[in-house]
This record gives structure tokens, sequence and C-alpha cells, in this order.
């Protein structure tokens, strides 16, 4: 039997599926990981910055205006769509078999797919708040600033509601994301390389039946899958899911 048919009668046979994803999720909505990009280079500061650091709480507080450069030229994609994956899960939670969608992406596709249950692990760029006076901003407000972003209301510095690095995950979210997997019979990874901590350490809280991991290269998880499958996450998706 090949791996998607197998896949396919593992979706058919859970009740309790939860998903896990991270950038390679979006890459098929044409979001490129923020991370392959060549960093930033400021003439004002003369100075190369990694990709790591241009989206760090300390290069936010201390150079704003480069912050926003970067962040609005790597990080916010406002016309991608939804791709087979985020649809095919929405699918699976109308289906009453998908429980939940645990993100480490910010781009809020899952539910503008339909996902009724998303856990952003890394908070979204489609919510922006000021940091004075908490009033929210959509991510247009954003684009449409210069420099900057600063509030309508108070004039205070609009910050997104993303986890950047040296940040630390919300509570509220990481505490659901850990239950959600705790009571998963299937727990399906995907388009992610699990590098990144402290989410890469989530799925150790599943005690499930199915293990199923979706990637186009190996991941240190490989050896624990009962089913691993090395191919782009909407293709497979795809094909599972006329299986069904």
């Amino acid at each position: 039997m090949d791996k998607i048919t197998q896949f396919a009668d593992v979706l058919r046979e859970s009740n309790n599926i939860v998903f896990f994803g991270g950038a390679g999720v979006s890459t098929a909505s044409g979001i490129p990981d923020f991370r392959s990009s060549d960093g930033l280079y400021s003439k004002k500061l003369n100075k190369n910055f990694s990709p790591e650091e241009a989206v760090s709480h300390t290069f936010f507080v201390r150079y704003p205006e480069e912050f926003y450069d970067f962040y609005k030229k790597n990080l916010v994609y406002p016309d991608a769509k939804p791709n087979a994956c985020h649809t095919a899960l929405a699918e699976l939670e109308q289906m009453g078999k998908l429980k939940a969608v645990v993100t480490q992406n910010i781009d809020g596709l899952h539910q503008a797919a339909g996902s009724k249950t998303v856990y952003e692990l890394h908070g979204s760029v489609l919510r922006n708040y000021c940091m004075s006076c908490h009033t929210f901003f959509d991510a247009d407000y954003i684009l449409e600033s210069e420099s900057v972003p600063k509030c309508s209301e108070c004039g205070g510095v609009v910050k997104p509601d993303v986890v950047l690095y040296e940040e630390g995950l919300d509570d509220y979210t990481v505490t659901s994301a850990i239950k959600a997997i705790n009571n998963a019979d299937t727990l399906i990874i995907g388009g992610t390389s699990l590098a990144v901590y402290p989410a890469a350490g989530l799925i150790d809280y599943f005690r499930g039946k199915h293990l199923v991991l979706i990637n186009k290269t190996v991941t240190r998880a490989d050896e624990r899958a009962d089913i691993v499958i090395h191919d782009s996450i909407d293709k497979v998706f795809t094909e599972a899911m006329k299986l069904m």
C-alpha cells in the first residue's frame, strides 16, 4: 500500500486529529519562509542584519524604521490565498474529524480557508495594536503607514501581534495547543523542520495512535512517525482527500 493511501486510511479512521504546521504549509500560497531571505542591509547603520535579528524584540525597539522596512517586505502577504492543505484541514474540521490546527505561521490563511479552532503560536500579521492605548489595527493600516505606524487615537507606536525573537509565547495559546495534542488520536505534522523551539517541543505531548509527518526534507521526528511523506503538503492533501 502506498503512503498516500495509508494516510487516507488514517484520516478515515481517526476522530480526533490535530494538525501541527509550519512555514511549508504556506509556501504553496506563495509565502516564502522569511528566514530564507537575505536579511537586511541598513545604509543608515552601515550594517547587515540576519532575518532572525531583523525580527527580534531588540531590533524592533532599537531600530523600528528598519524593522518595519524588513517586516512589510518579508512577512506580510495581503494577496496570499489558502491552498489545498488549508482547505482540506477546514473540510476535515467540518466533518468532525479535525479538532484543532496548531500553527507557527502568522498569515491567517487557516482561518481564511474556514478553520475555526486555530492556535497561532507566533501570532498574526492581521492583528496589530497600539502599545500605548491597545487600539487594534488591521494589516492594511501597517502596509499603508509610512515608516513606523502610529496610532490614529493616541499617536503611540503600533506593534504587530506577532511573537518576535526573544519574546515568549502566549500562555493560553500554548496551554490550549498542548491540551489538543495530548488528547489527539492522530497528530499530523506538516511543513515544518521542527527546528524552532519552544514550538517544536509540543509534539512531545502526543500520546495518540498515529503520528504522520509530511515535509519536503527530513526532520528530527521522522523516526517516531508511522507515516513519513517527503513531498509538498498541498499535493499530499489533495491526493489523500480524493481517496477519503
